[in-house]
């Protein structure tokens, strides 16, 4: 990313568009990027257009902010007015619908809440919250990960040595059934490894990695067929990983067909519409290809093709990060929906920790392979103990 900004200022232009310029980026470098935006700035007088669907990164970087809908200029105005005073419906949806770190909401408001003026805003009590953990954690673990690693090779110029590089590094913890642990932590922790190495696509190189009690690190090809459909994935971009050439429904009914559950297609079919319509989508649907929809709707077909198999244990891997806060609201409310509904168990990967903390009940940071801190999501967000996880908190956009 500063290398795209070193090449966009070198003709030294007067007016910079810097279109998402940080929005695969983990908070800490989203942090230095938007100084070094910053920096240039100063230094050049140069204007930027900043386009964003992060509203507390606009409020921080911006003088003047333009909200657009429907391809028209819902509202514009100094930024402080904007933010503080919003007369949009939409504009005071953009910005409910990004999860708070004071309070946590049973349900986040969407934009359709607003523009129909039903949003709710019910908040989740200290109490609540500790009542359902307690139930959930009376029950023996599901998942449990044991001094887990998982080293890699380079090999350095043509007849160098080989030099070693452990992007996991002597992991621990216990999921339990019915919990969302989340999963934080900067780029390259080792985040998504140790979620591959869970979901047994990457295998480990050492520790132990016990599902209901049996070590799946040790299950011949037969048993990691079956395992499969206990434990599943909802990937980052749902469009590379649907099949373009494949309808939708189709899609949603291959794993069922796989694992042979169901009698036959037209039961199959039956279910499909079924999950489809779990998901906000419904019948009409079915015969569409994957380029027909949008980001939002595309990431809840990866949900319905996941639930699918009905599995015990699903890891979103940055399955929101790609959206806009509009429709990761609905993501997010339909997660926890099917959640409340199945009693899923959520591994929740992302680098976005205001949706980590509303999400989770335990978070997990990594740092370099290991894990630097464990505890309550709340806690953790009100007490951080070690420095990297004060620096992670720091730098979330407090809009």
């Amino acid at each position: 990313q500063r290398v795209m900004i070193a090449m966009a200022i070198a003709c030294k232009p007067k007016i910079l568009i810097a279109d998402e310029p940080t929005t695969a980026l983990d908070v800490t470098v989203q942090k230095e990027i938007i100084q070094l935006l910053k920096d240039l700035q100063q230094e050049t007088k140069m204007s930027i257009l900043f386009i964003s669907h992060d509203l507390s990164l606009v409020s921080e970087i911006a003088n003047r902010v333009l909200v657009m809908y429907k391809g028209e200029i819902a509202e514009q105005g100094n930024a402080k007015a904007i933010f503080e005073n919003p007369q949009h419906n939409y504009t005071k949806a953009l910005i409910a619908s990004r999860p708070s770190l004071e309070f946590r909401l049973k349900r986040l408001p969407t934009i359709q809440d607003f523009l129909n003026e039903t949003s709710k805003s019910e908040i989740v009590s200290a109490e609540e919250r500790k009542e359902n953990q307690e139930k959930i954690y009376a029950k023996t673990p599901l998942l449990e990960v044991k001094n887990v690693e998982k080293e890699y090779l380079s090999t350095v110029g043509l007849f160098g040595k080989k030099l070693s590089f452990k992007a996991v590094n002597d992991v621990s913890f216990k999921i339990y059934e019915g919990e969302t642990v989340g999963l934080v932590g900067e780029s390259g922790c080792g985040k998504s490894t140790l979620g591959n190495a869970i979901l047994q696509l990457d295998k480990a190189t050492a520790g132990q990695i016990f599902y209901k009690g049996n070590d799946i690190t040790k299950l011949n090809k037969d048993e990691i067929r079956k395992l499969r459909k206990e434990i599943q994935i909802i990937f980052q971009d749902p469009y590379s990983s649907l099949n373009p050439r494949i309808p939708i429904g189709k899609a949603i009914m291959e794993p069922m067909k796989v694992h042979g559950l169901y009698k036959n297609d037209t039961e199959r079919k039956a279910k499909a519409v079924e999950i489809l319509e779990r998901v906000g989508l419904g019948e009409d649907f079915f015969n569409r290809y994957p380029h027909e929809f949008s980001g939002g709707q595309r990431q809840r077909i990866g949900i319905a093709r996941t639930i699918a198999l009905q599995p015990k244990l699903i890891v979103c891997d940055e399955s929101v990060s790609a959206l806009d806060i509009s429709v990761q609201a609905q993501v997010l409310n339909l997660l926890n929906e099917l959640k409340e509904n199945f009693g899923f168990t959520y591994i929740f990967i992302s680098h976005d920790l205001a949706v980590v903390k509303y999400m989770s009940d335990q978070v997990l940071v990594m740092n370099k392979g290991k894990i630097e801190e464990m505890a309550d999501a709340d806690e953790l967000y009100a007490n951080p103990k070690s420095a990297y996880t004060k620096k992670l908190i720091e730098a979330i956009p407090k809009g």
